[in-house]
């Protein structure tokens, strides 16, 4: 049975500054959404077909960004500190939705993006300093509890962003968006607290196996030097089944983005219902992670995490298969509401999986390749939808979503059985 003693005393109150610091940023990435193309018409563009086009690239330039440095800056938090790089990514998050608020272009709107996913990362931070400071028997509750904020930020951004426009303006809305996230660099400054101890005790009893393996070749080659990276990971099976289930669930996500207007159309009598259903359709998915991620992050704590994964994976592609069937709005709400409560179990479980599976050294380089296969799967999840929905019907995205998610669901069950002592 794991001990407590040793970890950081500290980890509770982290963990409400990482959720209000991961809540707050996430917000203010999604908030544009409403408004986005209103404020490229402002800043000069008037052709609908370039103000569309803007739009995508200067929304989709964050994520992009975002999940070409996530290593690095996972990389560099193992080797100076996570509070130090969250303190870095508030900061410049704040600089850069401010600036956003000062555009004269939309070229400068696309640089000040592209300058949030450069100076980013909190959520990510957030995700390493939970899974390495918190005792081995709450992670996949804190974790699950992180998720909820972060999917939170995911739904109320968007509507944070459709109400502030009209009472303050579009320019006055990322300066206090900028101002929030200010805050959130002030509590992440002040009031967390990081412990290397904590690293070193977590570690114990979770990654034996790494640590036999690094031992073993210490006493070989003694003036070696200490492998980094993935070199310092004996067993990369489970990390690379990690790394497919997080891009695996941001695509199952985001697959149908593009066509759920159109799909929506097809579901509602009256067109004017149409944005709105929409709406209710995306928020659904993000209700249903907020109120199931720390339940089956608890749940996996207790049973197994490659359990739950395969499980939720699993309901997912099951409850994939009626939304392409649905005759009426309010099925394809509930539908989604429930696969966002199974899906809501994914990212605490991948999370834990690797922090159990690689030394304490390279924790924080392994859970930014988790993020950037995540951004990989919210850049791809799109464009696959778009391109399958376009060519064989709207309806074959779900289908095709489906058989992805059950191909993940048995990819992993085999993994779970070949490493059955995780």
């Amino acid at each position: 049975m794991f001990e407590d003693d040793g970890f950081n005393p500290a980890w509770k109150r982290n963990l409400a500054v990482c959720v209000f610091g991961s809540f707050t940023t996430i917000v203010a990435m999604t908030l544009l959404l409403p408004f986005l193309p209103l404020y490229v018409q402002q800043l000069g563009v008037s052709e609908p077909a370039s103000i569309a086009r803007w739009s995508g690239a200067i929304f989709g330039a964050t994520f992009l960004t975002a999940a070409l440095l996530s290593p690095l800056w996972g990389r560099l938090a193992d080797r100076y500190g996570r509070k130090l790089m969250m303190i870095r990514a508030s900061l410049g998050m704040a600089v850069a939705m401010s600036l956003m608020g000062t555009a004269h272009s939309v070229w400068e709107l696309f640089a000040f993006r592209l300058l949030a996913g450069v100076l980013g990362g909190y959520a990510s931070g957030s995700t390493i300093l939970v899974a390495t400071q918190t005792p081995k028997a709450r992670v996949g509750w804190a974790l699950g509890v992180l998720s909820s904020g972060i999917m939170a930020g995911n739904l109320v951004g968007p509507l944070i962003g459709g109400a502030l426009p009209p009472l303050i303006g579009i320019r006055a809305t990322f300066l206090a968006a900028g101002a929030v996230i200010f805050i959130a660099f002030l509590a992440t400054a002040f009031c967390i607290k990081e412990t290397a101890k904590a690293d070193k005790v977590s570690n114990k009893g979770v990654d034996e196996a790494a640590d036999k393996a690094a031992d073993k070749a210490n006493r070989r080659a003694p003036q070696a030097k200490t492998p980094r990276g993935w070199a310092a990971v004996p067993d990369k099976g489970p990390v690379l089944a990690m790394l497919a289930t997080g891009l695996l669930l941001m695509f199952a996500n985001m697959s149908i983005e593009p066509i759920i207007t159109l799909y929506v159309a097809q579901l509602v009598a009256h067109p004017g219902q149409v944005t709105f259903v929409s709406g209710l359709v995306m928020s659904a998915a993000a209700l249903g992670s907020i109120l199931s991620a720390s339940r089956l992050g608890k749940l996996a704590d207790r049973i197994g995490h490659w359990r739950v994964i395969v499980a939720c994976l699993t309901v997912s592609a099951l409850l994939l298969i009626p939304q392409a069937f649905v005759t009426a709005a309010w099925q394809l709400v509930l539908l989604r509401f429930l696969m966002g409560a199974a899906l809501g179990g994914l990212l605490p479980c991948v999370a834990s999986v690797i922090r159990h599976r690689v030394p304490a050294q390279v924790a924080g380089t392994m859970l930014g390749y988790s993020t950037s296969a995540q951004y990989a799967g919210q850049v791809a999840g799109p464009l696959t939808g778009g391109i399958v929905g376009g060519t064989f019907g709207m309806r074959s995205v779900f289908l095709a979503t489906a058989v992805l998610m059950a191909g993940g669901a048995l990819y992993n069950r085999r993994m779970a059985r070949r490493h059955a002592s995780e």
